[in-house]
């Protein structure tokens, strides 16, 4: 297993130490309760990028959390107390922090559905084995710092490989739009899916059916608007995800240009969608999703 270099540890270390992480920190270990930075923030912080989102998880159950984020703030809200959330804003100077803390969770799911049967739990490793991918099952504690790291979320960043903690098949069928987020995650950090990912996708990829419509147009629009979307892309079409949710997409490839430049339109597609992209940049203006869209589906008739 890899060890953290000296700059990752300094970055965990300047994360666990940002005034509202600390703050939040003495006040659950005052309770006598863990706290652990978890998911994107500590990938992005070992990547040496900031993140803007701050997500938490402990061994306090929600009615301790809220007693405990009251002593910070006394406007609390739920946001999903069931499923061990609550949040509320802290301010760092001029920077308000949404912040989520979640009791620790190892959820399963009723069949055909996605209502998590929730079982509340007092070990980091079991809660982050139901995580989405190993490289956003890494947490920190925020009271005595230590890194957690049981899936080797560390070697697959370093190795840019997408790789799920347990079983992709348990993983995906669990939750389907972690397929979508498969497809998000290659692109955004230029990782490669495992063999057992790209197959699993393949056979559930049916399974997208039981997502919400809004739920599926987000996490499009996230892949959409990253720097580099096509690897995106086309692990999507070639795992048939687009099919259930975008069959036109997937169709170009069937279609020769009418000039006959490319082998296909939806070679064809992919690179106006780069070349929408350049022009962004050139004129800087923010990625816009309407523009990609256009450039992406403009052949679809």
């Amino acid at each position: 297993m890899s060890e953290l270099s000296v700059t990752q540890q300094r970055a965990l270390a300047a994360l666990t130490r940002l005034p509202v992480v600390a703050r939040l920190g003495e006040t659950f270990a005052s309770g006598g309760f863990s706290l652990y930075v978890v998911g994107g923030p500590v990938r992005d912080a070992l990547l040496g990028e900031a993140s803007e989102d701050l997500d938490f998880t402990t061994n306090a159950r929600p009615d301790d959390i809220e007693r405990l984020l009251r002593r910070l703030n006394h406007a609390t809200w739920d946001m999903g107390r069931d499923f061990g959330t609550i949040g509320t804003l802290l301010r760092d100077g001029e920077k308000a922090w949404q912040i989520e803390v979640t009791t620790h969770r190892a959820d399963a799911y009723e069949p055909g559905t996605r209502k998590p049967i929730v079982a509340f739990g007092d070990a980091i490793e079991a809660d982050l084995v139901r995580r989405d991918f190993t490289v956003n099952a890494m947490a920190v504690s925020v009271v005595d710092g230590t890194f957690v790291d049981p899936y080797r979320g560390l070697d697959d960043l370093a190795d840019h490989i997408l790789r799920t903690p347990t079983s992709p098949e348990i993983s995906f069928s669990d939750d389907p739009l972690r397929m979508m987020r498969a497809a998000r995650f290659a692109a955004r950090l230029q990782l490669r899916p495992e063999p057992d990912v790209v197959r699993a996708m393949t056979e559930l990829a049916p399974r997208l059916e039981i997502v919400s419509a809004e739920r599926i147009r987000d996490e499009f629009t996230k892949l959409l608007l990253l720097d580099a979307p096509r690897v995106g892309l086309d692990l999507l079409v070639a795992t048939g995800v687009a099919d259930q949710f975008i069959p036109e997409l997937p169709a170009l490839r069937l279609e020769r240009d009418e000039h006959h430049r490319h082998k296909d339109v939806y070679e064809h597609s992919l690179i106006v969608l780069d070349q929408a992209i350049v022009l962004e940049r050139e004129r800087h203006h923010a990625p816009d999703i309407a523009n990609r869209l256009a450039a992406l589906l403009h052949d679809i008739g």
